[in-house]
């Protein structure tokens, strides 16, 4: 793959973080029966930096993690040994407005995947969708609440995502395959 260009710099990653944290807790009108939700893997990274910025801003807010590996339809596109990264949630999903988490929304297909997974645990009231970056080529009809940026890509180009914890960085960038 060939990097083109930056697309969010650790401060621009910080401005989306800090923007779509506070968006999430205006429109539910505070944090109760909130659970920000991560989709593994990189989703959980940013969901995790949601969940700092609303705690040290409104208080505590529930959180958890949700590994889609084993519900892919494309699992042999994906990785030929599959790494499961484990679900995480610890609260009963019923009467909360579950905001998932994820970097990049592109066709649709993990949405899609992450809500079978979701509802295989419970049933939300609410099941919003937050993503870091949204980059068109929808396949399937799913919009995003909460996005950090519209970024609009030609079929040929990839956006990674790198996250402090995984990558030693808060930053997107945008590659040619």
């Amino acid at each position: 793959m060939k990097f083109v260009e930056q697309i969010m710099d650790k401060q621009g990653y910080e401005y989306a973080i800090n923007r779509l944290a506070h968006e999430i807790v205006e429109s539910n009108h505070g944090t109760k029966d909130l659970c920000i939700i991560g989709i593994a893997r990189r989703g959980v990274n940013i969901a995790n930096d949601l969940v700092a910025v609303i705690e040290k801003a409104y208080g505590k807010v529930l959180q958890g993690k949700l590994d889609i590996t084993l519900y892919r339809d494309d699992l042999s596109k994906v990785n030929e040994t599959p790494v499961l990264n484990g679900t995480e949630i610890s609260c009963d999903l019923a009467g909360k407005t579950v905001v998932l988490v994820d970097d990049v929304l592109y066709t649709g297909e993990t949405v899609r995947v992450a809500v079978d997974a979701l509802y295989r645990i419970g049933k939300p009231a609410k099941t919003k969708l937050c993503v870091l970056i949204d980059r068109g080529h929808r396949t399937i009809p799913f919009v995003a609440e909460f996005v950090g940026a519209h970024i609009f890509t030609k079929a040929n180009q990839v956006i990674k995502v790198k996250c402090q914890t995984l990558d030693g960085q808060n930053c997107t960038e945008l590659h040619e395959i």
